[in-house]
């Protein structure tokens, strides 16, 4: 690998403007992370470059974590380094991992990550055929005031002179280096520290794609055009809730097959032994000696939370308009039923699975030491992936009272 172009994209800010704990690159847009975006255009260049990434030290793994995914095969290409306290020493780790063979190197801002590969081509063929360095801007279309710094304006600027400034700017290395080796203050972008340095910086017209995400208001707008522009479809998300008294008194011991289910569903329902009338059936598991719950089917309130989430998410109905809950057919039926038939219609409705996540109330049976093995009979029905916790209430209600169980399920399903 002997490039001659390097990109360094810095992604080490904390972005504290737009609301979120984690690091502005590290937030999801359209999901996928603004970092992750940011390197599409990078990958789609013609020429094999170097691609360096500056990362958060607070965030370091998890930022070089995205990296390889996005990079994928490419990953030898690309290398990940910790970011400094400013934007400047950022840029200058990432200087200091350039390979020999690079001539021309761009800086880039990860929150411009919308910016399309022709604005990076512009500019690299820009400081190859000039020998100087680069920068994208756009014309200010709006009248700028100058103030006196309380509010008040002293006078209007010719705006004809004034250019917006973006991301990527580029520059023959050895100017760059030399201009970062002696800098004489902290400027907020490299064509003001190379200019300082008394080194020409020419202007290439930029894009309006390659607007900086730094508001809520700025991540909204990038959402909804990838949504136009390349059809990214947002998840959506539904809630599933659902409770059953545990039965009585003990009921006869006698074996109860399991129905056919009905028309429709697919023929491979349950791989579990036909229930019985003294058997708990709970989150896809039989639990022997314990009481059986009341209800229609095996009453497994886990198995049903998680059908109602994914069938509202994708807006099918619920449990009871899409299965009824008088139907013959479904007297005793396993939850394995009602999940599979539910995974079938919402894949037919266009959508699959991000993950699903419940919380089981109930005082009895003990769920801790079965949670690895029931999330993995539903995690492998569903085929994604299935949490479950559980919790008391401390002797509160109907669960305290181990009259019954409830459960409460969340679920991610996507378009497409």
């Amino acid at each position: 690998m002997n490039p001659t172009v390097a990109v360094v994209v810095v992604a080490a800010g904390s972005g504290s403007r737009l609301g979120y704990s984690l690091p502005k690159a590290l937030v999801s847009l359209a999901q996928r992370s603004i970092l992750s975006r940011s390197l599409d255009p990078v990958f789609a260049l013609q020429r094999e470059v170097q691609l360096i990434v500056v990362a958060p030290q607070t965030h370091f793994a998890l930022a070089e974590q995205m990296v390889r995914e996005t990079a994928g095969r490419a990953s030898e290409s690309c290398t990940v380094v910790i970011g400094g306290r400013s934007r400047q020493e950022s840029v200058a780790a990432g200087l200091a991992v350039l390979l020999p063979s690079v001539e021309t190197v761009l800086i880039h801002d990860a929150a411009r990550a919308l910016t399309p590969t022709s604005q990076f081509e512009a500019i690299i063929d820009a400081v190859e055929s000039e020998g100087v360095g680069a920068i994208p801007g756009l014309p200010v279309s709006d009248t700028i005031k100058r103030t006196d710094g309380f509010g008040t304006a002293v006078a209007t600027v010719d705006r004809s002179e004034l250019s917006a400034v973006q991301t990527p700017q580029g520059f023959p290395r050895a100017q760059l280096e030399a201009a970062y080796a002696n800098p004489t203050g902290d400027f907020t972008d490299d064509a003001a520290l190379v200019a300082d340095a008394g080194l020409r910086v020419m202007i290439v017209h930029g894009d309006p794609l390659a607007f900086k995400i730094t508001t809520p208001w700025d991540l909204r707008r990038a959402e909804q055009l990838l949504i136009a522009a390349v059809g990214v479809a947002l998840p959506r998300t539904g809630l599933g809730v659902d409770a059953h008294a545990f039965a009585s008194a003990p009921a006869a011991s006698a074996a109860v097959a399991a129905p056919a289910p009905a028309a429709g569903l697919a023929a491979a329902t349950t791989s579990a032994p036909a229930t019985t009338a003294d058997e708990l059936w709970l989150a896809g598991l039989c639990w022997p000696g314990e009481t059986p719950l009341e209800g229609h089917s095996d009453g497994d309130v886990v198995a049903h939370a998680i059908c109602d989430a994914l069938l509202s998410a994708s807006g099918l109905g619920d449990l009871g308009s899409v299965f009824g809950t008088s139907d013959p057919r479904f007297d005793g039926a396993h939850g394995e039923v009602f999940l599979v038939e539910t995974l079938r219609l919402i894949t037919e409705a266009g959508f699959r699975i991000g993950n699903v996540s419940v919380q089981l109330v109930a005082a009895r049976p003990r769920f801790a030491p079965r949670r690895a093995e029931a999330e993995g009979v539903l995690s492998g029905i569903l085929g994604a992936r299935v949490t479950v916790s559980a919790t008391t209430t401390d002797g509160l209600g109907f669960t305290g009272r181990s009259e019954g169980v409830m459960a409460i399920a969340s679920a991610l399903v996507y378009p497409g």
